[in-house]
């Protein structure tokens, strides 16, 4: 198809193509950034689930909602298939280093002998192995429900806080609920560990952790007067038999009897989390695409009105071009493939701005969205499926353009 001739309409015809690509790359970036980080987290989150060392997963409405943690997850180990029970609390503290330089962490309460067998190949290698936290079955301090017992003191930090604030194994710090250091108590370092990537921990978290009832009594989670929950903690992760984790009937029959042991607590199965994880992410991608297609809509509704105004001004053309022999099928055609064009380069300049812009927030955005950007993933069958999707829909948005091209008087247009 001829184009326009003169300097100013051929710059006004650019222009309309300029602005039509950019409609339609802006339409196509959404869907690239909200399912790349979408899918990414989600994918991360199933890698999670399946490289962990338990099966199941005891929680509690509420903060730290769980009741006398230890006696329920000495109830939990007599349970049939039962091979491993780790009650944990996490919660937030401050920790004084020897310049009394203050800094939040986020502490985890264990019982050291049950904690390396929750975790799975790759969390492992971060710990130290046996952990050196004393109490190894967290009884000596707990004392029988007492918490009048010894305390070992002992505490490990993640390899970020001791490297910012030059500790490390042998240096005493002050661990306190608040900011305020003389409600604190001193802790010896007796070894770091690594932190694995999590969205709501990042890599680089600080992070502490200690035997269960030490924290227990420093945060008000034990016994006695001032205590928030009795022998508090926000989950137990339960290990059960090799033969039991690999069949789901079996997996599912001491949930069940847990849940009848607890019935005010919820039991759920990894299997069954990471089934709802896939689920919601479909849901959301299928959200994603929804809210992506008002502006690709926009776009090609664009891309309609350019391919219009073209047939408008080339309308001697096209009816010299007819008068010639030329068939209106070619013509249509022509249109056509000018839409695909437009809509091939609109979808795959609207790729690369949404894998640009997901770089972008993976170096430079805030610690929470750069650590989600970070777990990005562009499936090329995806980002192909997106495009050929665009080009599909262009011959939707060119049928205007061929309708006013068939419509064109052929007498009036050669006048």
């Amino acid at each position: 198809m001829r184009r326009p001739t003169t300097s100013r309409g051929l710059r006004h015809a650019r222009w309309q193509a300029i602005l039509a690509v950019s409609a339609i790359a802006s339409a196509v970036a959404l869907p690239v950034v909200l399912v790349g980080v979408g899918g990414g987290v989600a994918a991360h989150e199933l890698a999670s689930l399946e490289d962990t060392g338990y099966q199941i997963v005891v929680s509690a409405e509420g903060l730290h909602g769980i009741e006398y943690a230890h006696q329920d997850t000495a109830t939990m180990l007599r349970t049939a298939g039962v091979v491993d029970a780790e009650p944990i609390l996490s919660i937030p503290i401050d920790v004084f280093n020897a310049s009394a330089n203050v800094s939040p962490v986020l502490a985890e309460g264990v019982v050291p002998s049950e904690f390396l067998a929750t975790l799975g190949p790759t969390e492992a290698g971060l710990f130290p192995s046996p952990l050196p936290l004393g109490d190894p079955n967290d009884t000596v301090h707990y004392d029988g429900g007492t918490y009048r017992g010894p305390s070992t003191d002992d505490v490990l930090l993640s390899s970020t806080y001791a490297a910012d604030h030059d500790v490390g194994p042998g240096s005493t710090v002050v661990l306190s609920p608040t900011t305020n250091a003389s409600l604190g108590v001193n802790y010896t370092v007796t070894g770091t560990f690594g932190t694995a990537l999590s969205i709501v921990q990042p890599s680089g978290a600080f992070a502490a952790l200690l035997v269960l009832s030490n924290l227990q009594s420093l945060t008000g989670y034990a016994t006695g007067p001032g205590t928030i929950v009795p022998d508090g903690a926000d989950t137990i992760e339960v290990v059960v038999q090799g033969s039991v984790a690999d069949h789901l009937a079996s997996l599912n029959a001491v949930a069940a009897a847990i849940q009848a042991e607890f019935p005010a607590y919820a039991v759920t199965t990894l299997s069954s989390q990471a089934s709802q994880l896939a689920s919601a992410d479909a849901v959301l991608t299928g959200f994603y695409l929804a809210l992506s297609s008002v502006g690709l809509a926009v776009g090609l509704l664009f891309l309609a009105l350019v391919l219009v105004r073209r047939v408008e001004r080339e309308r001697r053309s096209i009816g010299i071009r007819r008068a010639l022999g030329v068939p209106a099928a070619s013509v249509a055609l022509g249109l056509v493939g000018d839409g695909a064009r437009l809509a091939a380069a609109g979808g795959i300049a609207g790729v690369v701005a949404g894998i640009v812009v997901v770089r972008g927030l993976a170096t430079w955005a805030s610690s929470t969205v750069r650590e989600a950007a970070q777990l990005a993933v562009f499936s090329p069958t995806f980002l192909a499926e997106l495009v050929a999707a665009v080009v599909g829909l262009s011959v939707l948005a060119s049928a205007a353009a061929v309708r006013a091209a068939a419509r064109i008087d052929l007498l009036e247009a050669l006048r």
